[in-house]
This record gives structure tokens, sequence and C-alpha cells, in this order.
């Protein structure tokens, strides 16, 4: 288990609870605007040992509810089910951030009723997919698929999108948004976020932009009709 980095305690990322954040190396997706660069490749800068983790969790029982998996990409990691299973045990709830690419993974998480929340990212509408998340013809059928096991099961989920404006506009969001209602037997998706892309020293491309907060409450009128509630994440007031 390549473990890489660890956030104590957060309010912001786990719905509803007082969670940690637990980062895993590696990803396998090259989006152009992804701030965790550092934890794209297969070794870290860093390296906290399972055993680490699980200490930490012991000691802080009856002080956080939950615990967030996320990367990179968790679902990579081989040994994935078995750490959740363990903090499971423990009486934590799980959250998993995940891209969708590895439907296989989610499906064992989901079926072994390991999972109390996911999000999921949506990088854009299918004709821009690729270019979004840095893989030339780039092909759908995984992310589908994880999208029609997060709609057609009961575990609580979100889908969520980094807009950038560079790569989104009103008839990306639009076929997006067509697009999942199709996946999700033409019913509304229940949550959906979209956040503004946040420029950093970090990013894989640079010259990419934040979109504008009226930019973003056009997408989110254009993407109302197939989202039961839909709301803009982390935008200026």
């Amino acid at each position: 288990m390549n473990i890489t980095g660890l956030q104590k305690m957060t309010l912001l990322d786990f719905p509803g609870k007082v969670a940690c954040a637990v980062f895993l190396q590696g990803c396998n997706f090259r989006c152009p605007f992804c701030h965790n660069s550092d934890l794209l490749g297969p070794q870290g800068s860093q390296h906290i040992s399972e055993e680490y983790l699980l200490n930490f969790l012991n000691k802080r029982r009856g002080l956080l509810d939950g615990v967030c998996i996320t990367g990179g990409e968790p679902t990579l990691q081989a040994d994935l089910v078995s750490l959740i299973r363990r903090i499971k045990e423990m009486g934590f709830a799980v959250k998993l951030d995940t891209n969708g690419n590895r439907p296989d993974v989610l499906k064992a998480l989901l079926e072994a009723k390991l999972l109390d929340y996911v999000a999921m990212d949506i990088k854009n509408s299918p004709s821009r997919y690729g270019e979004t998340v840095g893989i030339a013809d780039f092909p759908l059928d995984k992310v589908e698929q994880s999208i029609r096991l997060l709609t057609a099961g009961d575990t609580d989920f979100e889908f969520r999108t980094t807009v950038v404006e560079e790569f989104h506009n009103e008839e990306s969001i639009l076929e997006m948004g067509q697009w999942l209602y199709a996946l999700a037997g033409n019913k509304k998706i229940k949550h959906y976020f979209l956040q503004p892309f946040a420029d950093r020293d970090s990013v894989l491309q640079t010259g990419l932009h934040t979109p504008k907060t009226a930019a973003l409450q056009r997408f989110s009128k254009l993407f109302a009709p197939y989202a039961e509630n839909i709301c803009i994440r982390g935008a200026d007031t």
C-alpha cells in the first residue's frame, strides 16, 4: 500500500463527517489542470506505513467519524479492499474519491458494503474526455460502467466536475448532463457539484484559467434538468 499523505482532520471532504484524508500515490490520468501532480507517479516524496495509519486511527476513535480515501487514484492500489475493510472494522465510515476508471475495484467495494460515500470525478463531456484527462482516444467504457454502478446502487454518492475555462463551455456541460442522465436510466443525478479550477504552481499545464462565477452559474442552470441537487462548490461569491 503506497500511502503518501495524511490530513489529520478535515470538515470539508466527507459530507456530514469529521474526517481525516488519506492520500494514495499514483494515477492513471494526466489531467492538465491537476494540482496534485506530486501524486501522479508510482513513487511519492514520502511514505506512510499502513501500521502508522491504523495506529493513528485507533487513537482517533470517538474524535473522527470517517476516513476519506483519496489520491492520486486510490483504486490502483492492490491492497485497497483489505485496507478499507480494516478501517471499517475500526468503526469508521469510509468515503472513496475516484476517477471511475477501475469499475471492477469499485464494484468489489460496493458489493462488500465497504463504502459509505463515493465522490466520482466526471471530467467532461464524452467528446472532450480524452483531452481533459490527458489521454488521446480515451475509451469511455470503464468510466461509464462506474457511472452505472453508482446510479443503480444504494450507496450515497456525488458526481463532481472541476471546471476549467479552456476545457468547459455551455456545449460540453449540456452534453455531459445528457450523457449522465441517459447512463442513469433517464433519471436525475442525486448530487452534482461544479467546482472551479484553482491555479497553482503544481498544475501540469500552465496558462489555464479559473472560470468566472457567472459562467459557473450559467452551467449550473444548464445542468439543472439532469440533477436533483446541483451546487457550485468553492467559487467566490
